[in-house]
């Protein structure tokens, strides 16, 4: 039985540099960084220590190498936000929205894009 989703998998062009976005624009922290063949690596990342979930930052040549049958698309996310007013205005002065908020019935939603120019939305 599935009891939680535990991680996912972002395939990036550039680690370091999606590192530093997760950790440095949403302040995101790194729970671990694990060694693969040939020089690769996988850095996990969380909103904090507690989190259920994590995402696992991998090279996308290395998934090419090993695994070329994976997608290497972007999931589409849509995360949860108490501190929605001041992570909007983080990311567009960053210049990282996608648009305006839009308000739904569930609440106030933006879309925002790392700097590899994945798309994610936040929810209020």
């Amino acid at each position: 039985m599935i009891e939680k989703l535990q991680q996912v998998m972002l395939y990036v062009d550039d680690q370091d540099k999606a590192v530093k976005f997760w950790t440095e624009v949403l302040d995101f922290i790194v729970v671990g960084e694990s060694e693969l063949p040939e020089g690769y690596k996988v850095v996990e990342v969380a909103p904090n220590k507690e989190a259920q979930t994590s995402f696992a930052i991998f090279d996308k040549e290395f998934i090419k190498k090993y695994s070329p049958e994976v997608s290497l698309e972007t999931p589409s996310l849509m995360f949860k936000a108490t501190n929605f007013d001041e992570l909007y205005n983080k990311l567009k002065e960053a210049n990282l929205t996608g648009h305006d908020i839009v308000e739904m019935p569930e609440g106030r939603v933006v879309n925002f894009h790392d700097t590899q120019g994945n798309y994610f939305a936040i929810m209020e």
